[in-house]
């Protein structure tokens, strides 16, 4: 069993502090997210022959999606730390459900509205994180046919 700190930003199992997921992410999403995280540890500990790395990747880009890595959902994220939310946000719930991941999810997932964490920074705004998923779009780092 595991419990929050006061702050709300960690949780602590058997004595050691995590970073918690962010809970501005709704309930439907955040499970989605954890099913994906869930499927690639399960690859990671079948990984064989070379297919470890790309699980460790999954299981990376799940947590960051989730706001358990990457930068902290309670400061304000620079671009970069932004963009790589952005990223991992899509390309997990694009995995755990298998098709296109609406744009408007992405914004409420890492901002776009979402009321600031308690004692937190703002959240990014729509347009900033609009702004940022057609930077990676743009980049190549993402599929303009993931997105609705």
């Amino acid at each position: 069993m595991s419990e929050r700190t006061e702050d709300g930003r960690h949780i602590v199992v058997d004595g050691r502090r995590w970073r918690a997921s962010d809970p501005a992410i709704p309930e439907g999403l955040r499970q989605h997210l954890v099913d994906e995280l869930m499927s690639a540890r399960r690859a990671v500990k079948d990984a064989h022959d070379g297919s470890e790395r790309t699980a460790r990747q999954r299981v990376q880009e799940a947590k960051v999606a989730l706001g358990e890595r990457g930068g902290t959902w309670w400061e304000h994220v620079d671009d970069d730390a932004l963009a790589e939310r952005v990223v991992a946000v899509v390309r997990a719930l694009r995995r755990a459900r298998d098709r296109h991941v609406a744009r408007d999810e992405v914004l409420t997932m890492v901002g776009g509205g979402a009321p600031p964490a308690p004692g937190g920074a703002p959240r990014p705004t729509a347009d900033r994180v609009r702004a940022t998923l057609e930077r990676v779009v743009e980049a190549g780092e993402l599929a303009r046919e993931d997105l609705t």
